[in-house]
């Protein structure tokens, strides 16, 4: 068998990028797996970024639990540590890893939780049978993915348009695939999962200080993020064009009538 490539992360860890992910939480974010978290529970958060979602999985599941927040970037490790630990948890700890090769045991956790991951590596599949395996049985592994094909906005934004053709393409030169959410219960009965619920649901940006949260962000991050190297480096676009779709974002961002949804993909493997 062919070893897995490492993952590319196309967004990259500059400060826009680190702001959207500081705003995730179990609520927004995984609520599909809050009521199988339970107090003493072993949990692998994989892909855990700056840390949010960590921290309130090991809340969840108490001083009795055991949360390991593997990344595989060192930098972003440490900001997460810094977080879960002005929260007052010392039931943490925090490891480099790579999904496709993880350094656990079979059978170390009871929930292995992954948000926006497998859209970034180079084989989902064999991502999701590596998480398969270091869930004991009776566990579950939690996944949740964006469907960028799913994301619409009103008005009509010429910017908006070409800012999401070029991530998409941007995404899979990178060996990835944007629009995982609609994939992941194929993904996971590929990788040898029978017992799948899968489900969805969606973020939205509506309101005068969501508009300019989401919209901010975006026009940051299209200049100055993992996206826009690629871009330039690519030659899929240049940082003149890439001003002119800021600007986008900024004009989406200050009409009144302004409006953003994408659908994420969702699925709950049982061991």
């Amino acid at each position: 068998m062919t070893a897995s490539k490492p993952a590319v992360y196309t967004h990259g860890h500059q400060e826009p990028v680190l702001r959207s992910h500081r705003s995730r939480t179990v609520e927004n974010s995984a609520a599909y797996l809050r009521d199988h978290l339970r107090p003493g529970q072993a949990v692998l958060d994989i892909g855990c970024g700056p840390g949010t979602i960590t921290a309130d999985l090991a809340e969840l599941v108490g001083p009795d639990g055991r949360v390991v927040a593997a990344d595989a970037s060192a930098e972003v490790l440490d900001e997460a540590a810094r977080y879960v630990a002005g929260r007052g948890l010392s039931n943490v700890v925090f490891e480099v890893a790579d999904v496709h090769h993880l350094p656990y045991a079979d059978g170390e956790f009871d929930v292995v939780h992954a948000h926006q991951v497998l859209q970034h590596v180079t084989d989902p599949v064999g991502a999701l049978r590596e998480l398969r395996r270091v869930t004991a049985e009776g566990g579950v592994v939690a996944v949740r993915d964006v469907d960028y094909a799913t994301m619409t906005w009103y008005p009509e934004a010429p910017a908006l348009d070409r800012w999401l053709e070029l991530y998409r393409r941007i995404a899979r030169h990178n060996g990835g695939e944007p629009d995982a959410g609609r994939r992941l219960l194929s993904w996971a009965r590929e990788a040898g999962f029978t017992e799948v619920a899968a489900t969805s649901s969606s973020w939205t940006y509506a309101t005068p200080e969501q508009r300019a949260w989401w919209g901010g962000l975006w026009a940051e991050r299209i200049v100055d993020s993992g996206i826009a190297r690629a871009a330039v480096a690519e030659g899929f676009a240049d940082e003149a064009e890439l001003a002119r779709i800021a600007a986008g974002w900024q004009d989406w961002a200050a009409d009144e009538d302004g409006w953003f949804a994408m659908l994420h993909g969702e699925v709950l493997a049982r061991r």
